[in-house]
């Protein structure tokens, strides 16, 4: 008696989107390792925030998160502020880190041996001395951020390291994530050995954070393990267009100003070193500006995952 059969499939397997076949972590996961990213952020930044000042000791605390819009994000944080787009490590991870202008004046009256107290009264621009001092800082916080997160290092490196990707005094124009992006805001608080206080606003999308947390990088059930399948996903894909912007720089006009604008006029920009390439509001890519034959041309210093140009 021949057994032999052969078997047909009644239809297609199903293919399941990540969304429904990984598993996010366990709300007493997610609190856990968010309290010891809390605490050792706050070590580290402390420490290097303590150098910064001349080596005044300070305490660093970084608050719990509250769930905010995009939107009301940016309103909080007000149309003038001191405010730097951070990049968190080799990998793509960025945070809007914002010191209204009041305290950026303070902690600059503090590195130079002044009390540090916070006036209540906001300036429409900030001093030189005050804006290099805040760019260290914010260099200090993308840094510690780096080091106590899950974040791979670049190629070659002996530790993750942060940098400030670009500053703006409208935190809209920084497109750290849109409006309608459910978000992450967070409160970090330095205090001096003398009980003055300083606060900055840090916020990121909220998956953002999540990968930010150790130990919450590999909560997937099931992963797609086939290359093939994979590699007939981005043929399919591949050839899409996609509409890429590079921005040099941003200023502001008031409409009277914009009004008398004419044929002649100079209207003096600063261009960032390093210029962001994005799609929509997703950084893709890093680079500088420069000409190859008759042409200006973006020469890419960075692309997220893949290291960065010697």
């Amino acid at each position: 008696m021949n057994l032999a059969q052969t078997f047909a499939a009644e239809r297609a397997l199903a293919r399941h989107c990540s969304e429904l076949t990984e598993r996010g972590p366990r709300p007493e996961e997610r609190a856990e390792c968010f309290a010891l990213w809390r605490r050792d952020l706050g070590r580290e930044l402390g420490q290097d925030i303590s150098e910064l000042l001349s080596g005044d000791r300070i305490e660093a605390a970084v608050g719990d998160p509250e769930t905010l819009s995009g939107q009301e994000v940016f309103g909080r944080i007000g149309p003038v502020a001191a405010n730097s787009l951070l990049r968190c490590g080799a990998s793509d991870r960025t945070a809007l880190l914002s010191f209204n202008t009041a305290t950026a004046i303070a902690l600059t009256d503090r590195s130079f041996g002044g009390t540090g107290e916070v006036s209540s009264d906001e300036v429409a621009k900030l001093p030189r001395s005050a804006a290099l001092l805040i760019e260290q800082a914010s260099r200090l916080v993308a840094c510690a951020i780096a080091r106590v997160s899950a974040v791979d290092s670049a190629d070659g490196a002996e530790e993750p390291t942060g940098e400030v990707i670009v500053r703006s005094e409208n935190a809209s124009r920084l497109k750290p994530f849109g409006p309608s992006t459910q978000c992450a805001s967070l409160t970090i608080t330095l205090t001096a050995s003398d009980d003055v206080s300083w606060s900055a606003a840090l916020a990121m999308p909220q998956e953002g954070l999540d990968a930010l947390l150790p130990g919450l990088g590999s909560t997937s059930a099931m992963r797609r393990v086939d290359g093939e399948t994979e590699d007939q996903d981005r043929a399919v894909f591949g050839a899409m267009p996609l509409a890429l912007h590079a921005v040099l720089a941003e200023f502001d006009l008031s409409l009277g100003q914009l009004g008398r604008l004419k044929t002649g006029d100079e209207i003096p920009i600063a261009v960032a070193r390093d210029i962001p390439l994005r799609v929509g509001v997703h950084l893709v890519a890093s680079g500088r500006l420069g000409t190859q034959e008759d042409r200006m041309a973006l020469q890419l210093t960075r692309v997220p995952g893949r290291g960065v140009a010697a």
